[in-house]
């Protein structure tokens, strides 16, 4: 089960039975708009705030989920989630609605591969028949935690990256129909010395690149395995400089094979400078623009490297620098052949 030092291999290929996907008025007018189950005509969402308009936005995504295969909360063992709120305070009051076992985490913007990477690990170790994994961000609630009131009106500089409002949620059990997972490789805390917290491409890269060569190095494999290495919310400064320190490191993965999730949720013509960000972004855009390319067999191998600034408004406050980490998920087409 264990690879190398940092990874694992899912000996029982745990499946994604189902996925739900949900999000708001701005991501319905991006280039993913057909890959979203259900989006939001109103950022409040019929809440009386925007931190309770994220709770909804995860306890939809997961209703949805269950819904497509026929499964009940009481059907699912355990949840593995977290967000960007305070105390992850967002998604425990969606679990208190499910009323599922929760065991929450908090990754920063990493976390959905996080929880799909420990879902994995216990499905594949016959802890669990089945388990939900997530994550969701709301715009305006995070952009006031972490950096300004949408309100203020405050310009972002060019580095910058917009919060999803989103979420992303999979059912993932022992087999069934559906995409599998096959590895994961858990990442480094790793810090070069930034602090600018409207730059979070720049301080991520580094740790997507870490995880990127330990995931090669564990599981002996070079770039050419995978269709795709998708990583999540890198934007526009960060995804050149982990493809640049991967090839320094001598891992020549090419321009084509890199995308990233930050990059592919809006169009240019909306304005978001880097691109996205968010808990909620690569939870959304792989539980359902990859996973529906997957389905059309246009991707059979894709390794998803979501990456996450552990930073609090505190620590910033502090002038402390911004410590980052990345998670990997190898999930592959059932029946791919694997070497």
């Amino acid at each position: 089960m264990q690879q190398g030092k940092q990874s694992w291999t899912y000996k029982n290929n745990p499946v994604i039975q189902s996925t739900g996907v949900v999000g708001g008025p701005f991501e319905g007018k991006g280039m993913l708009s057909r890959d979203f189950d259900h989006l939001f005509s109103d950022i409040w969402m019929s809440e009386s705030s925007f931190e309770n308009a994220q709770t909804r936005l995860m306890e939809e995504a997961s209703t949805i989920a269950l819904s497509k295969i026929n499964k009940k909360a009481e059907d699912i063992q355990f949840v593995f989630a977290g967000d960007l709120i305070n105390q992850i305070t967002a998604t425990s009051l969606a679990c208190r609605t499910l009323g599922i076992p929760y065991i929450g985490l908090f990754g920063a913007c990493s976390t959905s591969m996080e929880g799909l990477a420990l879902g994995g690990l216990v499905i594949d170790n016959n802890g669990a028949d089945f388990i939900l994994t997530g994550s969701a961000s709301h715009n305006a609630a995070v952009e006031k935690q972490f950096r300004y009131p949408t309100e203020y009106g405050a310009q972002k500089p060019p580095t910058s990256q917009w919060t999803v409002t989103a979420a992303g949620v999979a059912v993932v059990g022992k087999d069934g129909e559906g995409p599998v997972l096959t590895a994961a490789t858990i990442g480094k805390v790793v810090d070069r010395g930034l602090t600018d917290p409207f730059n979070m491409g720049g301080a991520m890269a580094p740790a997507a690149a870490d995880t990127v060569e330990a995931h090669f190095t564990d599981l002996d494999r070079d770039p050419s395995y995978y269709d795709f290495i998708v990583t999540g919310d890198l934007g526009k400064v960060g995804l050149p400089l982990m493809k640049e320190l991967l090839r320094e490191r001598g891992i020549m993965v090419t321009d084509e094979q890199c995308i990233d999730c930050g990059m592919l949720i809006y169009k240019e013509s909306q304005k978001v400078q880097s691109g996205a960000s968010g808990s909620g972004c690569s939870a959304a855009v792989v539980y359902g623009h990859m996973l529906n390319r997957m389905k059309k067999n246009e991707m059979k191998k894709i390794l998803v490297v979501a990456t996450g600034a552990l930073l609090s408004p505190l620590t910033y406050q502090q002038k402390e620098s911004i410590p980052c980490i990345a998670h990997a998920v190898a999930i592959e087409q059932k029946g791919v052949e694997q070497s």
